[in-house]
């Protein structure tokens, strides 16, 4: 590799770590092609992959885990405004600061966000564990994600039961 290529890479780690995590594996996967000998020989070049590309997983999953969170008392907070109480809040922003931070280390992460089958995937599941902790009937709550990522991600946006 050279070292501009280096310089670039250790820059983008620095910047976005999601992405780096991506060129990292593929360069791997290339490395491993065009270099089937040598020093790569003592190396467990397959687990290596792997387990780069799941450092990747794992930020994915971070982030559709705190998106979920946010979704699901959100949901409780709009059907169920009789109990709102001061720990659904806590929760609504800790997760909201959790998916800023995630955002920030990690931009390219802003893809899923985009990402419309990604946000119904994500909103299903935090849809079925606030039917479950609610024990509200599953028509109380709307089949598609009532929130637009803005109001997901908006600190100050609490949804009112008429919206």
């Amino acid at each position: 590799m050279k070292i501009i290529e280096l310089q670039m890479l250790q820059t983008l780690y620095e910047q976005d770590f999601y992405a780096w995590v991506e060129q990292t594996a593929e360069l791997l996967r290339c490395l491993r092609r065009a270099t089937p000998t040598h020093q790569w020989d003592t190396l467990d070049l397959e687990n290596l992959i792997e387990e780069v590309v799941d450092l990747g997983k794992s930020q994915q999953r971070a982030l559709q885990s705190a998106l979920r969170l946010v979704l699901s008392h959100l949901l409780k907070w709009k059907y169920q405004s009789e109990h709102r109480s001061h720990s659904w809040q806590v929760t609504i922003t800790r997760e909201r600061l959790n998916l800023d931070e995630l955002l920030q280390e990690s931009p390219s992460l802003q893809r899923f966000l985009n990402d419309a089958e990604w946000i119904n995937t994500t909103y299903q599941r935090a849809r079925r564990e606030a039917i479950v902790e609610t024990s509200l009937s599953e028509d109380n709550f709307a089949i598609a994600c009532p929130f637009s990522v803005d109001e997901i991600l908006d600190l100050d946006f609490y949804p009112n039961v008429e919206e």
